[in-house]
């Protein structure tokens, strides 16, 4: 049973022109094992790992019914990748959360379904 869905849209440029203000937002979406991966990053697909992790964490908590704020804070979330790139939830929780992130030339865009298991 489908207990919550999410969705996010961002736009590439708005998060770019965000980091290139305040370099310290990334430090506020990111967490440490995030950081690292985005550190080994080229500068260009640094703001799409970065727009991407943003859009997929707004998703979950859109999800769980909560959003960002009191309760649940960009930190709380971690995203990683799967042997063969997919991206996954990884906390506060992991069974029966799907996620998908996606990129075009001016967006990213997250949709996560959290299902009773």
């Amino acid at each position: 049973m489908i207990t919550g869905i999410g969705i996010d849209i961002v736009e590439l440029n708005r998060i770019k022109k965000i980091y290139e203000r305040q370099e310290k937002f990334a430090e506020r979406i990111l967490t440490a094992k995030e950081t690292a991966a985005f550190q080994a990053l080229t500068s260009e697909r640094k703001i799409e790992y970065l727009a991407g992790r943003f859009a997929a964490k707004e998703a979950f908590s859109k999800a769980m019914g909560t959003g960002i704020g009191g309760s649940l804070s960009f930190l709380d979330i971690e995203v990683e990748k799967d042997e063969k790139g997919k991206p996954y939830v990884s906390k506060p929780i992991y069974k029966g959360v799907h996620l998908s992130i996606s990129h075009s030339k001016e967006y990213a865009v997250a949709q996560v379904i959290i299902e009773k298991v």
